[in-house]
């Protein structure tokens, strides 16, 4: 079996999902995400954070990930995305060794410059040490793409570094928090419809990162934010949601804001408003409002590129356009995902994600 056909039979195991999901890949709602969980455990409200614990893996859930987003700067103004992303999918409830582990890893990685979008995909069983997290010391890995704590912060997270490398790109990169983890809905239980499907949610927004891209034309030394989701759950969608739209947001003041909806019958938003102090007030319905303004043709199919973010009560109202109108994740898992410029009343920069985007 070659390595594409491997991935694809790994792809169908799992009805991968994610932030980043699979486009169409099973039934009951996206990826597979709205159906059914019997034997996993499910998100509870009671829960609260337990960390570091809670930077590593829940195998008792059916799905997780720890993905990082940064936007960044060339020396020449030039503007720049990385990704770096672990997801983990069990195949069926319970635990086993070895070969014999329901595990299974997914990996993503990805550059985005001004003009061209370079992307990775790696896989792996579980079980076997190929792939991985452990708590504390934080560790994420996949064969040689890691994204690794470092010493000295009074969190696991505080300080990390990452390098990952796929053909035309590699990258290295060092991220150091200026603030604490956020935890998003109510103290991390984030609701994601009127179903009340949910996930355990919590960021890291807080990061400047350096370090360097290798591209093409050779190394690029760059600067700028970073944000780091970790979310886990086992069925977070109704059936009817086609897929998902998400920004996270750095203002030129501080403050930061993440802004999604889940699109299905009708949209269901839902956010968090983190202020320059880091305090973080949850948003949910017509507190947080997602307008597309423009499209692009990408990959076959059309996807907003250009957003209007807005949070009346506090001023917020902004547009979100996308660095690259073309940083389709063309890989075996398939969405939109790219470095977004952020002008209006709280200009900035971020990051978009999209997916569910039929052609």
């Amino acid at each position: 079996m070659n390595a594409r056909a491997a991935a694809a039979v790994l792809l169908a195991a799992m009805a991968l999902a994610g932030p980043a999901a699979a486009q169409g890949a099973g039934g009951g709602g996206f990826a597979g995400l709205g159906s059914a969980a019997e034997g996993f455990a499910l998100p509870d409200p009671a829960w609260r954070p337990d960390f570091p614990a809670d930077h590593g893996p829940h195998p008792g859930f059916r799905i997780e990930w720890w993905y990082l987003t940064a936007a960044l700067e060339g020396p020449d103004g030039r503007a720049y995305g990385a990704q770096w992303t672990l997801f983990r999918t069990a195949l069926a409830p319970g635990e086993g060794a070895g070969w014999s582990s329901p595990q299974v890893w997914l990996a993503h990685a990805a550059v985005t410059t001004e003009t061209a979008h370079f992307a990775a995909e790696r896989l792996a069983r579980g079980g076997i040490g190929q792939a991985g997290v452990t708590a504390d010391p934080f560790a994420a890995w996949i064969d040689d793409w890691a994204m690794q704590g470092l010493p000295g912060g009074a969190d696991a997270l505080d300080r990390i570094a990452l390098r990952a490398r796929g053909e035309g790109f590699a990258f290295e990169l060092a991220a150091e928090a200026t603030g604490p983890v956020v935890l998003h809905g109510s103290g991390g239980y984030s609701v994601k419809g009127p179903g009340g499907q949910a996930s355990h949610y919590y960021s890291q927004p807080f990061y400047r990162v350096t370090g360097t891209l290798t591209l093409p034309e050779g190394p690029v030394a760059v600067t700028g934010t970073g944000w780091l989701d970790r979310e886990w759950s086992s069925q977070p969608l109704d059936a009817d949601q086609a897929g998902w739209d998400w920004l996270a947001l750095h203002f030129d003041d501080g403050s930061r804001l993440m802004a999604a909806q889940v699109r299905g019958a009708a949209p269901y938003r839902f956010g968090t408003l983190i202020g320059a102090d880091s305090a973080a007030r949850p948003l949910d319905g017509d507190a947080v409002r997602l307008t597309p303004l423009a499209g692009a043709r990408v990959a076959g199919r059309d996807v907003p590129v250009r957003w209007r973010v807005a949070v009346p009560d506090a001023g917020i109202d902004v547009t979100a356009e996308a660095v690259n109108p073309q940083a389709w994740m063309d890989l075996g898992v398939s969405y939109w995902e790219g470095p977004v410029r952020v002008t209006g009343t709280h200009p900035g920069r971020g990051y978009l994600e999209m997916t569910g985007y039929s052609p």
